[in-house]
């Protein structure tokens, strides 16, 4: 029996989890439980799920303390992020306890006068989430919470590092839904690929290349997949910016939580004469960024999630000119640097996500010229733009090739009533979040409602 553990990443030495896999088998029995349980909860009616969407809210919200300290213990994320997330997990899913009430298609006129056309969304049945350990609250709840909404059962199997975290909002959750809606599978491969072969729709956000293997098997079985997977994302800052308020933004998207967010900053592209000045600002705000015990309140970068994870982000700025850099705690803990670099064509830093707290930094002749370079990835998750001025925001907004763009604001940062998603290999199928999350766990169906033989009217 496969046996699945989970670390403190600021304190390895602290096993925070064991538990057995489920395994490929009972996996897929979890997917024919929650099947049963999905036709009971389709058919219950709008006022049952909003109700219950709303218990799992205040559920949520009541357990709010021990889901952060866990995810403090589990994945190191900050303590005031912790707190954050478990905030924000708790308002998507009252945030989605009103749409049951909301329309589910739309009546047309028929060409020829008689009778009705109608449209109406329905169900999948199952959804298997996917989900990693970056946001080991949210996620799950920006994923499941609409997919329960819309009438579904959800299946979850979580990264194997946030097991606990996936266990405790299983039991959080299990105060307020009724019985097989939710469930969680814990494991790894073998468990999501027996997910992605049994659910009737399946949702994934994690590494570009496990997000492709989902979806070419999702996609030979012919059901509904979206994957999110990562961005190599930039933040253009032009000359008329507010250069320090740009490189605080800057400094916390690249290095807040260790870098270990989708939409963290992984290259800066400074605008003719921003270069020096967005230097200078960059390096004292990476000098004098709280990097240490994620328990700390005041700690905005704390430990990456793994020996691997530290040792990727220390190899891939290694030999690289440095242009500024935080501090490192010593003592347990998988910590390192914040570091923004120098780096040559081709490098890749340049080509690829690192998923630590480490961008390079690059200079642009003009805006043309850093439009270029910030789509010059084969990822397209999201723009942070910095400027003063209109004109420049209206030149760049639909020539970057990223599903989202955010003008003098952070690349991080996710509002979680809009579309949330990218272009190129950072996504894949209809975006999450908001109310198009309901067009992915949902299938239109359209009926022809023509008059009995012999009647006109």
């Amino acid at each position: 029996m496969t046996t699945v553990v989970s670390h403190n990443p600021a304190d390895p030495g602290d096993r925070v989890v064991t538990t057995a896999a489920a395994g490929a088998a009972a996996t897929a029995r979890a997917v024919e439980r929650a099947r049963t349980a999905q036709a009971a909860w389709a058919a219950g009616g709008a006022t049952a799920r909003s109700a219950a969407l709303a218990r799992a809210a205040t559920a949520i919200e009541d357990a709010a303390d021990d889901l952060a300290a866990l995810t403090v213990r589990e994945v190191g994320k900050p303590l005031t992020e912790a707190r954050a997330e478990a905030a924000r997990t708790a308002a998507i899913w009252r945030y989605y306890a009103q749409f049951p009430y909301g329309p589910a298609g739309a009546v047309h006129e028929s060409a020829d006068g008689a009778g009705l056309l109608l449209t109406r969304r329905r169900p999948h049945g199952v959804a298997g989430l996917v989900t990693p350990w970056n946001f080991p609250l949210a996620i799950p709840g920006w994923k499941a919470a609409p997919a329960l909404a819309a009438g579904n059962a959800v299946v979850l199997k979580p990264a194997p590092q946030a097991t606990a975290c996936a266990l405790l909002l299983a039991e959080t959750l299990r105060r307020a839904l009724p019985d097989g809606l939710f469930t969680v599978v814990p494991g790894g491969v073998e468990e999501g690929s027996a997910l992605t072969g049994t659910a009737d729709a399946v949702s994934f956000t994690g590494s570009t290349a496990a997000g492709a293997a989902v979806v070419a098997a999702a996609t030979a079985r012919g059901v509904p997949v979206q994957a999110e997977t990562g961005g190599l994302n930039a933040a253009i800052v032009l000359p008329d910016a507010d250069i320090a308020r740009a490189a605080a933004h800057i400094a916390t998207a690249l290095a807040g939580y260790a870098g270990q967010k989708c939409t963290a900053t992984g290259r800066v592209i400074a605008v003719g004469t921003a270069l020096e000045p967005l230097r200078a600002a960059l390096a004292e705000e990476l000098g004098k960024l709280p990097v240490g015990d994620p328990a700390d309140p005041a700690t905005v970068c704390g430990p990456l999630i793994s020996r691997d994870a530290r040792d990727r982000v220390r190899e891939a700025a290694a030999g690289l000119p440095v242009v500024a850099a935080g501090t490192a705690p010593g003592g347990p803990g998988w910590y390192t640097a914040p570091v923004l670099v120098e780096a040559p064509d081709g490098h890749r830093l340049l080509r690829e996500e690192v998923f630590g707290p480490v961008a390079a930094l690059l200079p642009a002749r003009d805006l043309d010229e850093a439009v270029r370079l910030g789509n010059a990835v084969p990822h397209g998750l999201v723009t942070s733009v910095h400027t003063a001025g209109l004109d420049s925001v209206l030149h760049a907004l639909d020539r970057l090739d990223t599903g989202m763009i955010r003008v003098n604001a952070p690349s991080t940062g996710v509002d979680f009533h809009l579309p949330f998603g990218g272009t190129k290999t950072s996504g894949h199928g209809p975006r999450e979040q908001g109310r198009t999350a309901l067009e992915f766990y949902t299938a239109s169906r359209t009926y022809t409602l023509a008059p009995a033989a012999g009647r006109t009217t």
